[in-house]
C-alpha cells in the first residue's frame, strides 16, 4: 500500500529547460519490499507524458507503528 500524504510542486526553469520541483510525503507498508521500493526509486525510469524527470531524492525515512513516511523531493522538465 502506498499513500500520498502531501504533495506540493513549483515552477522551475533554467536557461535552456522549464520544469517544475516537486515535494512528496508518502506513506508505505515497513516491509522488506517497501524498504527496498525506497531505495531503488532514484534509480528507476519514470515515465512522465510529455516530461522527464531529471532528478529523484529520498530525503527521510521515518518508521513507526509498521509504516515508513518518506519525504521525496524531485525535478522534471519538459521534453524539447
Amino acid at each position: 500500500m502506498l499513500r500520498i500524504l502531501e504533495a506540493h510542486w513549483v515552477p522551475w526553469a533554467s536557461v535552456t529547460f522549464t520544469g517544475a520541483r516537486h515535494q512528496l510525503v508518502v506513506e508505505l507498508d515497513a516491509s522488506t519490499v517497501g524498504q527496498a521500493w525506497l531505495v531503488a526509486l532514484p534509480e528507476l525510469e519514470l515515465p512522465l507524458g510529455g516530461h522527464l524527470l531529471a532528478d529523484l531524492q529520498v530525503v527521510t525515512v521515518e518508521t513507526g507503528d509498521g509504516v515508513l513516511r518518506a519525504a521525496i523531493e524531485a525535478l522534471t522538465v519538459e521534453e524539447c
